[in-house]
């Protein structure tokens, strides 16, 4: 069970951020956010009766260290994220989804009729984050990543197949299918005016 989101923007910010050896100081202060964001999700959790082995503060001083301690923790992800959210957009709420399993069942179908299987929906939201992370130890929380350069090709992709669809499955495909088409017409803007917002990170918990 989770909650699905998507924003847009330059991956590259993220991962200067992990990297820097001296930071500047918009960097400084772009990190003071997520290090607040971070200590606001522990407490949300801790609020939830869930206790992290590796607290989502102390991961993400962690990954700025290049040091994780633990090999299975899902306070990385959770970390990885805070960052991702104070360098990209405002979020895209796709909605709840109570079993996040059925979009394999979703690709299935897709794929079926022609979809390439790197744009049904299970490839596209679960390919995992952009570097290499401890493993969260379950299911969730799930990230992903999909160039906005390719909006436009699987805005196609499913409109091509929509009509063949099981209606339940068409639903799915529509529920990405719509900010898919706003994200293909924004890329062709950021081109234009030369702005280097090209990932769509996609983030389920």
């Amino acid at each position: 069970m989770g909650n699905l989101e998507m924003s847009t923007g330059d991956m590259r910010d993220v991962i200067r951020l992990l990297t820097a050896v001296e930071r500047t100081p918009e960097q400084d202060r772009v990190l003071g956010v997520a290090r607040e964001r971070c200590a606001q999700i522990d407490a949300r959790l801790e609020d939830q009766g869930i206790t992290l082995d590796v607290p989502v503060v102390q991961a993400l001083e962690e990954l700025l260290a290049g040091s994780p301690s633990a090999d299975m923790e899902p306070g990385y992800r959770y970390a990885f994220q805070a960052l991702v959210a104070v360098n990209f957009s405002d979020t895209y709420d796709l909605g709840y989804w109570r079993r996040p399993s059925w979009f394999h069942t979703v690709d299935e179908e897709m794929t079926s009729h022609g979809v390439p299987a790197d744009l049904a929906p299970a490839a596209l939201l679960f390919a995992g984050p952009p570097i290499r992370l401890p493993h969260p130890g379950d299911a969730l929380p799930s990230m992903s990543t999909f160039p906005a350069s390719r909006a436009a090709e699987l805005v196609r992709a499913y409109e091509a197949v929509l009509d063949r669809l099981d209606p339940e499955v068409r639903e799915t495909a529509q529920v990405l299918l719509n900010p898919m088409r706003a994200e293909a017409d924004e890329w062709e803007r950021t081109k234009q005016a030369g702005r280097t917002e090209d990932t769509i990170f996609f983030w389920m918990r």
